[in-house]
C-alpha cells in the first residue's frame, strides 16, 4: 500500500486512486475493510483530514461505504465501476481527441484503426 505521493495531483486524489489501484489490482477485494484515515495518515505522513477527503469521494462514488462503529469497505461491484468509469475518462481523455485530431487531417476511423493494429505511422 505504501507508495509515495507526488505533488502532480491533490494527495486527496492520489489517495482516492491509489484505493482505486488496489481494488482493481485485487490488492483490496469487494467487500473488505480498507486502511482508515488515520492509517493512511500514518503510512502517508499526512493530515488525517487530507485522507478523509480522498475516502470521502469513494463514498461519494459509492465504490466504498461505511458500516457504522467499524470502518470502510469496498462494495460489491466496486472494481467493476472502477473499471467502467476509468473506459469513459479513457474515451473522454485519448479516443475523443485522437478522433478530432484524425478528422482534421482527412484520416478516417477505418485508416486510424489499421495505424493502430499495424503499429506504424500513416503515410511512410
Amino acid at each position: 500500500m505504501k507508495e509515495l505521493l507526488t505533488q502532480e495531483k491533490s494527495i486527496y486524489i492520489q489517495i482516492k486512486e491509489k484505493i482505486e489501484n488496489d481494488i482493481l489490482r485485487d490488492i483490496i477485494m469487494e467487500e473488505e475493510k480498507v486502511p482508515s484515515t488515520n492509517e493512511l495518515a500514518r503510512i502517508y505522513t499526512i493530515n488525517p483530514a487530507t485522507a478523509a477527503k480522498g475516502i470521502n469521494l469513494l463514498v461519494d462514488e459509492g465504490i466504498l461505504y461505511k458500516k457504522r462503529g467499524i470502518g470502510m469497505f469496498v462494495t460489491d461491484g466496486a472494481k467493476q465501476m472502477i473499471v467502467s468509469k476509468r473506459k469513459k475518462a479513457f474515451y473522454d481523455t485519448y479516443i475523443r481527441s485522437l478522433l478530432q485530431e484524425a478528422e482534421g487531417l482527412g484520416i478516417t476511423k477505418r485508416e486510424v484503426i489499421a495505424m493502430i493494429e499495424e503499429g506504424h505511422e500513416g503515410g511512410k
